[in-house]
């Protein structure tokens, strides 16, 4: 009897392990399956992103190599960097917000108790900006031409602007 309850425990230990080592072989398997998967999807869906991010960036100094250029000179101490000029740009820009009438590059008069600041800008090549501004109720844009003098000061004149319905 001792011998038997010997074989039977050896045979249900041995059935048990092959069964965990299948369930566990395929749990592995499964979740091999899964990442794999869920890799390709983020995978995709990061292409996906960079895409539209380049698309969004089409017209930008930074990825206009012909508008950036533009800036380069015959000498080197006259040479404006773009990535120094865009921030220096916006902020120029949008220290005219300090303005007790607002900001006059928004191409608005002050219509309500309100005046009409900058919030965003876009610093689209060598010639263009596009800026997003408000009062607080009114939203607009603006296109502007924006010009570096021989001073290196920066100089603004309004295209076009835009007011949107309330």
């Amino acid at each position: 009897m001792k011998k038997s309850f010997l074989l039977y425990a050896f045979i249900i230990l041995a059935l048990m392990l092959v069964f965990t080592y299948s369930f566990y072989s395929k749990q592995v398997a499964y979740e091999q399956d899964r990442y794999e998967k869920t890799t390709k999807k983020l995978r995709d869906s990061l292409n996906s992103v960079t895409t539209k991010l380049n698309d969004a960036n089409y017209f930008s100094l930074e990825r206009n190599e012909k508008a950036q250029n533009y800036f380069e000179s015959g000498t080197s101490e006259k040479m404006i960097k773009y990535e120094e000029l865009i921030p220096y740009v916006t902020e120029k820009l949008l220290d005219y917000n300090s303005n007790p009438k607002g900001n006059p590059y928004v191409g608005q008069d002050q219509i309500g108790a309100n005046k009409f600041i900058i919030n965003k800008v876009k610093v689209l090549n060598h010639r263009w900006i596009i800026a997003d501004y408000n009062d607080g109720d009114i939203w607009g844009e603006v296109l502007l031409k924006y010009f570096v003098n021989e001073d290196e000061s920066i100089s603004f004149e309004v295209n076009q602007t835009l007011l949107y319905q309330k």
